[in-house]
């Protein structure tokens, strides 16, 4: 395997319109071509901006895209923003697509759409954050799973809010994350939260967020999360996802950025893709929002993850950042990542922007 930086196949690109794109997806359609959805917004660039879902799709193993086109709208779900898209082939046939909606500031909302038309409509909406305990639940872009077992896996963070005591009108956020494992074994017909409740065992502002999860070849279950402590956080499931282990350190250090992991059904070799100087005192710091997401590297396993390649960087320009990646892997033995990379130029924002890159595996 032949380690290179591949090339950029598609950039989106922020202007007075369409101000921000990012958090997407890739699924394989029935007709062999390969669908990207993502969150487009308008007003500006912030995470509650007025966004939808388009997609766009590839011929040619991502090679050339299509036109955007909306897939979803968010005056359909009673809000303004919708974001953060998983895709996943439902065990019907259906393309199944996952995101989460604002409804207010201290309430953030997961539901899964389906469509029996390869996305032209979607016929059928399910709600899949639990009634009985509302809340800010972040998912992020390309992390639903499915395991052996069928069962659907989406890994949260939940961030409490309410009400401010002192002040009845005015709403918090707290930015410190813990985990919570939201499960279904019915295709995503209902859900259920699992027993345990991760927390991080540090004092922190912003605690565990943003976690992926993987199901190792052993059919244990791998989980991370971003941290503001230098590393990803890690935690282990031996029972489907329904009791975990205490978190650790992994050995991926980080700012506190997400990092994505997926594996190529070719040769169940593992891909991780993630942001690896971590934030320190004496660091330079752009004076741009979400600073520090750079360099943007890749690194392969070949032992289930017991060890791991030399990173390969593949974008490392400091007035940028690279974050929220998505891991595809095509047909002619390549890689799609679809990431935001804007530039802080400007006053910019490093969410502004998009990047679909190619890279090869041999």
């Amino acid at each position: 395997m032949t380690a290179n930086t591949g090339r950029a196949v598609l950039q989106l690109t922020a202007d007075k319109t369409y101000t921000r794109h990012s958090e997407g997806a890739f699924l394989r359609m029935n007709d062999g071509s390969i669908l990207y959805a993502y969150s487009r917004f308008t007003g500006s660039d912030d995470d509650g901006a007025p966004s939808d879902i388009v997609g766009l799709w590839s011929k040619d193993e991502g090679e050339t895209w299509s036109e955007p086109v909306t897939l979803l709208r968010a005056a359909d779900f009673n809000t303004h923003n919708i974001m953060s898209v998983s895709l996943m082939r439902m065990q019907n046939g259906d393309v199944g697509l996952f995101f989460g909606a604002r409804h207010k500031p201290s309430e953030g909302l997961r539901y899964l759409a389906r469509s029996n038309d390869e996305c032209k409509s979607f016929y059928k909406t399910t709600l899949c954050s639990l009634s009985d305990r509302p809340g800010y639940y972040v998912l992020n872009n390309d992390r639903v799973i499915r395991l052996k077992s069928g069962r659907l896996v989406m890994p949260t963070a939940f961030h409490r809010g309410g009400y401010d005591w002192e002040d009845k009108k005015r709403l918090y956020f707290d930015s410190c994350g813990v985990l919570c494992f939201v499960l279904s074994d019915d295709d995503g017909e209902t859900w259920h939260e699992a027993p345990d409740t991760v927390h991080p065992p540090f004092v922190s502002k912003n605690g565990l967020q943003e976690p992926g999860v993987l199901q190792l070849q052993n059919g244990v279950l791998w989980a991370w999360a971003r941290t503001d402590h230098g590393y990803q956080y890690e935690c282990f499931s031996m029972d489907d996802g329904e009791h975990w282990t205490q978190v650790q350190p992994s050995r991926f250090t980080s700012p506190c950025s997400p990092m994505q992991i997926k594996r190529n059904p070719a040769d169940n070799s593992l891909m991780a893709i993630w942001n690896p100087i971590p934030s320190y005192n004496g660091r330079w710091q752009h004076p741009g929002y979400y600073s520090g997401r750079t360099p943007f590297v890749y690194a392969f396993s070949k032992d289930d993850g017991m060890t791991w390649s030399e990173p390969v960087v593949f974008e490392d320009d400091p007035d940028c950042g690279f974050c929220y990646p998505s891991i595809f892997f095509t047909d002619d033995n390549s890689v799609l990542t679809g990431y935001c990379g804007g530039s802080f130029a400007g006053g910019g924002d490093c969410l502004a922007s998009s990047t679909i890159r190619k890279i090869g595996l041999v």
